[in-house]
């Protein structure tokens, strides 16, 4: 027995068990939806300034105007989508991660490289968790982006999107979506695991001899670290669903509408509002793992990483 499982009381949730992996799933919905919605202001203001970059001349203005004309409402404007979509994909990501690290690492291929299973895990979880994400998402960047706005809550924008396009509007987005997230989280999870085990090997002592504030604290050292790749690999992308989200046009195919937005953009459009992501990823991840890592702790399991 390790020094971390004497510390924690004896996990009532066996390891790898359909349990375990339900157990992770809600961690990541703790994790990510408080997260993510606390971070909507910093979202609103880059996603507009994505699709329209001579909106406000800086965020602090941005946040300035929003604020005096429509108040702490106006400022978290999308909250509901980005909440309940968020918490969908924080489920799936981290509950089907779970899942395919132990079925890819221990019961497919138990000799391969550790950190093809972390790419190979994160890829097929977020796959499955975007198709959840996908609807909000949509929702969410429409009231952001288009002003006057195209919906003030998550059930109108749903409702008009549905009666105007059918349920396929609600789901256009969904390819760049998979092209943004699926890189952003094999970053993540491949990053965080890697940095975390160096972290340790750098202190020189096996992560089972620190306590778990300690380890969890590590955690978020590498949740941000990850983080800032996250931002920068997934970056264009989000860009592009963005625009894609806020002028495509009826009957464009999505090919089709990404050649004529780039063709508006350029590549240098592509990185437009990249420190405010880096801002806000760096401090998203992290807090999403310090979170996601104490839920397990809680509940007497082990932290992610560094085993």
């Amino acid at each position: 027995m390790t020094t971390l499982e004497k510390a924690l009381h004896k996990p009532s949730i066996e390891l790898y068990s359909g349990k375990y992996f339900l157990a992770c799933g809600l961690g990541g919905i703790i994790a990510c939806g408080p997260t993510h919605t606390a971070v909507t202001p910093l979202d609103l203001v880059k996603c507009r300034r994505q699709v329209d970059a001579n909106l406000y001349k800086s965020n602090l203005q941005a946040w300035s105007t929003i604020y005096r004309s429509e108040g702490v409402r106006g400022v978290f404007f999308g909250w509901s989508p980005t909440f309940v979509g968020y918490c969908f994909q924080g489920g799936g990501k981290y509950g089907f991660y779970e899942v395919f690290k132990y079925w890819y690492g221990d019961k497919m291929f138990p000799n391969a490289n550790k950190t093809a299973i972390f790419l190979g895990a994160s890829a097929s979880a977020e796959f499955l968790a975007d198709i959840a994400l996908c609807p909000f998402e949509a929702i969410k960047v429409r009231m952001q982006t288009t002003l006057p706005p195209f919906a003030h809550t998550l059930r109108e924008g749903m409702g008009k999107v549905i009666k105007e396009e059918g349920y396929a509007g609600l789901y256009k987005g969904l390819y760049p979506l998979w092209g943004r997230q699926i890189p952003y989280t094999m970053v993540k999870f491949a990053t965080f695991e890697t940095t975390v085990a160096k972290i340790y090997q750098y202190l020189g002592k096996p992560k089972s001899s620190y306590n778990a504030l300690q380890q969890t604290g590590v955690s978020f050292l590498g949740g941000y670290i990850a983080g800032i790749g996250c931002a920068v690999i997934s970056h264009p992308a989000d860009v592009m669903v963005s625009k894609l989200n806020s002028d495509r046009k009826a009957g464009e195919g999505a090919g089709q509408a990404m050649t004529r937005i780039y063709g508006n953009i350029r590549f240098k459009g592509l990185w437009n509002r990249l420190p405010v992501r880096i801002l806000m990823i760096g401090t998203l991840t992290a807090f999403q793992w310090l979170i996601y890592d104490s839920f397990k702790v809680a509940l007497g399991l082990p932290t992610t990483g560094g085993h």
